[in-house]
C-alpha cells in the first residue's frame, strides 16, 4: 500500500510504500476523518498520529465520505458531490465509488499528520517547501506583513519569477491584480454612481409629484363634467314635465 502522507506546517508531500501486511493493519476498518497512530509503521513514525483524508482502491476508484462500506458502490451523483464534476447544468451521472471504510483492496491511501513525533521524517518534516502564491485581497496582503491603511500594499505583492519566452536565460516577474483595492479611482466611481442613484431618486419624487397633479386635474375634469350632464338631464326631465 502507498502512504500520501502530506504535513501542513511545511508544506511537504511524501509517498512511502509498505509492503507488510501487518504495518498496514492498523489502518483496516478505520473510517475517513479518523485518527491513527502511526507507531507500528516503524521507529522512524513513533510517536506520529495521522489522519485519514481518502484514498484510491487497486483499479483508481476513490474514497467517498459518507459512504459506509468497505467495498465499491454505484451512487447516482449531482452537482455538488466529491468525486463528481457535472459537464451540463443539472446532470446527474451514476458512477462507481469506493466506500470511506479502509480495507485490504486499498491502493493508496492518504494521509496528514495531525501530531508530530520524535524524530523527523527525511523529506517531510525536515523541508520547508515555500507557497508558491502569496495573498491577492488588500486585507490579506496588510494582513500578512502588519501595515497600516497609510501604506502603499501594490509595493508588498510576492511577485513570482518565470523563465521568459523570447529570450532564453532571462526571467520575467508575474504578480497577481491586487483585490478590493481601494483607489481614488474607485472612490470617484462609487461617488459617481451615487449621485447617479441620488438624481434618479428625486426625478422619480418629481415625475411622481408632477403624475399626482395632472391625475387629480383629469378627475377633477371629470367630476365636472359629470355634474355638468347631471345638470341637463335634471333641467330636461323640469322641462318635460311642466309641458306635459
Amino acid at each position: 500500500m502507498d502512504l500520501n502522507i502530506a504535513f501542513p506546517a511545511t508544506g511537504a508531500q511524501k509517498m512511502v510504500e509498505i509492503d507488510d501486511e501487518k504495518k498496514i493493519r492498523i489502518f483496516y476498518e478505520k473510517r475517513m476523518s479518523q485518527e491513527v497512530k502511526a507507531d507500528a509503521l516503524g521507529d522512524e513514525f513513533k510517536g506520529y498520529v495521522f489522519k485519514i483524508t481518502g484514498g484510491n482502491d487497486k483499479q483508481g476508484f476513490p474514497m467517498k465520505q459518507g459512504v459506509l462500506l468497505p467495498h465499491r458502490v454505484r451512487l447516482l451523483l449531482a452537482k455538488g458531490h466529491s468525486c463528481y464534476r457535472p459537464r451540463r447544468t443539472g446532470e446527474r451521472k451514476r458512477k462507481s465509488v469506493r466506500g470511506c471504510i479502509v480495507a485490504a483492496d486499498i491502493a493508496a491511501l492518504s494521509l496528514v499528520v495531525v501530531k508530530q513525533g520524535e524524530n523527523d521524517i527525511p523529506g517531510l518534516t525536515d523541508v520547508q517547501v515555500p507557497k508558491r502564491l502569496g495573498p491577492k485581497r488588500a486585507s490579506n496582503i496588510r494582513k500578512m506583513f502588519n501595515l497600516t491603511k497609510e501604506d502603499d500594499v501594490t509595493k508588498y505583492v510576492i511577485r513570482r519569477e518565470i523563465p521568459s519566452k523570447k529570450h532564453e536565460g532571462k526571467m520575467n516577474t508575474k504578480a497577481p491584480k491586487i483585490q478590493r483595492l481601494v483607489t481614488p479611482r474607485t472612490v470617484q466611481r462609487k461617488r459617481h454612481l451615487k449621485a447617479v442613484k441620488r438624481a434618479n431618486l428625486e426625478r422619480s419624487r418629481e415625475d411622481a409629484t408632477e403624475y399626482a397633479k395632472v391625475l387629480a386635474l383629469r378627475v377633477k375634469e371629470k367630476k365636472e363634467k359629470r355634474a355638468e350632464l347631471h345638470q341637463k338631464r335634471r333641467l330636461s326631465s323640469t322641462r318635460k314635465s311642466t309641458s306635459a
